[in-house]
């Protein structure tokens, strides 16, 4: 694994885990977690379980005891990992968005096509329970025909004007900022449930200008003693409309600055038959409301998707004991040792990447001209 702190410890976590809840072919053996801190790779290799560590993730490309490369790194970096690891015969699984560009998605797929590996990108949010089971509800036509989508990632761990400048807000390090850090969330969830986006227009805003230079940071955390300021070059919210190629229409946000807000991602399906809500802050419950039923009972019903029959579920606790975050990583990496044992590429994979990042080019065009964009226009390889 190449990185180690906020989602190299859920990764880690969910290797260690899935043996305990699945029965796969193949098994995650934790050989190697590579760092350029010493200190700091060195303890998050004991802390996490692998066996060895290293300060280069080349050495980690040279490895013959290497399999698999995980990548959880700033998103500049992931192109030229994967492309590495894709002409050494490693397989991958790198975090989301893809690449810092839609230039940068294309190498990385064309290399782990060239070189026949599999790859998947870490959407996790697909392999929770419910969302399984609302694909299954959708696929079966209880939905009928869809009409809309409205969804929503509200965070507000930037609305301090204090707080300090971190990676996830320098455009050379992460592309964009709430577009492409929680919004493609959104936008997966989007093709992975309702279907592929034919043309989009939005608005990004960018509320604090400057921040201070940050002393230390991890995950969604940072601290700064310093009047040093730089200018923040990416957004802090964006929104934006969506038409569906099969018609639907779509309405989506992401701003880190609603208060309140942790972590809300929710969104909401109609369709003709029916409608779904889902809210990752009460990830095991499904909202279901069907036409059909009777007249006086008609309404949205709370499903908590813990039973056997539910995808995935089945695997943990009894029914009504519910399952955490972690837990859709677990989910995620069990279909990745299926395809590392079956030598194919499950879904989310670079291809994925590859529309999602087409789609945030989209917008951001979008945002420049004012108008609407095909997202097809975007395209840079036909066939794919």
């Amino acid at each position: 694994m190449v990185g180690y702190k906020f989602m190299g410890k859920a990764h880690s976590h969910a290797y260690r885990d899935l043996p305990f809840y699945f029965d796969c072919d193949v098994e995650p053996v934790l050989q190697a977690v590579a760092g350029r801190d010493e200190e700091g790779v060195k303890e998050a290799a004991e802390k996490m379980g692998f066996a060895t560590y290293e300060t280069d993730w080349r050495r980690l490309i040279e490895r013959d005891d290497i399999d698999l490369i995980d990548i959880v790194t700033p998103n500049n970096t992931h192109a030229e990992i994967a492309i590495a690891a894709a002409e050494a015969g490693k397989h991958i699984l790198c975090e989301k968005p893809l690449a810092l560009t839609l230039e940068d998605a294309q190498r990385m797929y064309n290399a782990v096509k060239k070189n026949n590996v599999v790859h998947m990108i870490c959407h996790n949010y697909r392999f929770a329970p419910a969302i399984q089971f609302a694909k299954k509800l959708i696929q079966e036509g209880r939905l009928g025909k869809i009409y809309h989508m409205r969804a929503t990632y509200l965070q507000d761990w930037i609305m301090d004007p204090q707080f300090p400048s971190v990676w996830r807000l320098k455009k050379e390090v992460t592309g964009s900022g709430a577009l492409g850090d929680i919004a493609a969330h959104s936008i997966d969830m989007a093709r992975f449930l309702v279907g592929e986006f034919e043309e989009v227009t939005g608005m990004m805003e960018t509320f604090i200008k400057e921040r201070p230079v940050a002393d230390s940071s991890g995950g969604l955390s940072a601290k700064s003693a310093s009047t040093v300021m730089e200018e923040v070059d990416v957004d802090d919210a964006s929104a934006f409309l969506v038409r569906f190629e099969n018609g639907a229409m779509g309405v989506f946000e992401a701003t880190r600055f609603a208060g309140g807000n942790r972590n809300g991602n929710r969104f909401e399906i109609n369709g003709s038959k029916g409608s779904i809500r889902w809210d990752m802050e009460q990830m095991n419950n499904l909202e279901v409301y069907f036409a059909d039923d009777e007249d006086g009972l008609q309404g949205f019903r709370n499903i908590t998707c813990t039973e056997e029959h539910h995808p995935f579920a089945g695997a943990y606790w009894p029914a009504g004991h519910i399952i955490g975050y972690e837990h859709t990583f677990i989910n995620l990496m069990t279909e990745l040792m299926k395809g590392v044992s079956e030598g194919t590429s499950p879904s989310p994979n670079f291809e994925d990447g590859i529309r999602n990042q087409e789609i945030l080019a989209a917008i951001e065009k979008s945002v420049e001209t004012r108008g609407w964009v095909n997202v097809k226009q975007m395209r840079l390889v036909e066939n794919v």
